[in-house]
This record gives structure tokens, sequence and C-alpha cells, in this order.
């Protein structure tokens, strides 16, 4: 065994508080895909508002997206793929937003990178209004 970190299932985590690390211990969340290197997440009461969203993580801690080994990217893409058809055959959604946020100020709250997939919806209230659209409004301009 590794100094701070604990072996769960024939793999190395972080030992610290991190909730990607330690998904086990959320009986909440629910792993609907894996590949070797990352896992499709999706939490039931995240469904509330983002009906179908979800999330893939790498199995391995890194803080943000630019941390990702090769194989990570690779596999990244192979679930993002896959997981869009498991979405468009359980919620026939009209369009994605998929993204990434990096550290405190890029809006990311988890320091475990985590690509967002959110379906969207022509009946949503929001509908049409992408990532960039919150960040273009003339109140978030620099002072």
């Amino acid at each position: 065994m590794l100094e701070g970190k604990i072996e769960w299932e024939g793999r190395v985590e972080m030992e610290h508080s991190c909730v990607f690390c330690a998904l086990y211990k959320d009986s909440e969340q629910q792993i609907v895909m894996e590949t070797e290197y990352c896992y499709f997440i999706q939490k039931p009461s995240e469904q509330e508002v983002l009906e179908g969203s979800g999330l893939i993580i790498p199995k391995q801690h890194h803080e943000t997206v630019f941390d990702l080994t090769e194989e990570e990217w690779t596999e990244t893409r192979k679930l993002l793929l896959r997981a869009k058809k498991y979405l468009d055959e359980k919620y026939q959604p009209n369009g994605y937003s998929v993204g990434w946020n990096v550290n405190q100020v890029g809006g990311q709250s988890i320091p475990h990178a985590h690509l967002h997939i959110i379906p969207r919806y022509e009946d949503e209230p929001y509908a049409g209004k992408g990532i960039r659209y919150w960040m273009k409004q003339p109140e978030n301009k620099r002072r």
C-alpha cells in the first residue's frame, strides 16, 4: 500500500476527500459505463433540472483536464461517444452542452478532472443558450 492512498478494486485511489476517487462512498452515485481508464457517471439527484446529465471522469486522480494522459484522452472520447448514444436512446435530447471547468475561477468545484455531458431540450427555458452565453454577458466584463 502506498502512503496517503488506498487500494480499491485493484486501483490505487486518493485517500483525501475527493468524491470522484471514492465513488463507492456515495450510494446514490451510479456508474453507467466505463472503460479501462474512465467512468461515465450519473446521480439521480442531479437529474431534476439537468435531465440525463452525467460526467466522464478518469479513474486515476488528475486535478484538471490538462493533466490527463494520452490514454485517458482517447478513452474519454470513446466513452463520450458511447454515452451520447446511450443518452440519445434514453432521453432523445435536441442538443448537448459538453465541457470541462478548470480551477475554481473556471467553475471547477471538485478538484478531479471531469467532463460534463448535458443533454439539452428545445422546451427548456434556456434552450439555445450555450456555455459561452453566461460568460458573454456585459456584467461579466473584467473591471
